[in-house]
């Protein structure tokens, strides 16, 4: 196997992983959420910052990989 598609596998688990820890809790703790009457406003801040170093990780990795 080369080293483009290990890449491929390890990206592949992370999200399956995010995916599963994003079911199980949802919403995180720090997201802004505002509803008046029919209109809902939604920022997720904290699952932002969560995703940016998760993908920066990633990506970071990926150099180190080549």
């Amino acid at each position: 196997m080369t080293g483009f598609g290990k890449i491929f596998i390890v990206i592949g688990v992370v999200f399956i992983i995010i995916g599963l820890l994003w079911s199980f809790i949802g919403k995180l703790p720090g997201d802004i959420s505002f509803k008046k009457g029919n209109v809902t406003f939604y920022f997720p801040i904290v699952t932002s910052i969560v995703v940016s170093i998760i993908l920066s990780l990633i990506f970071y990795f990926i150099g180190k990989i080549k």
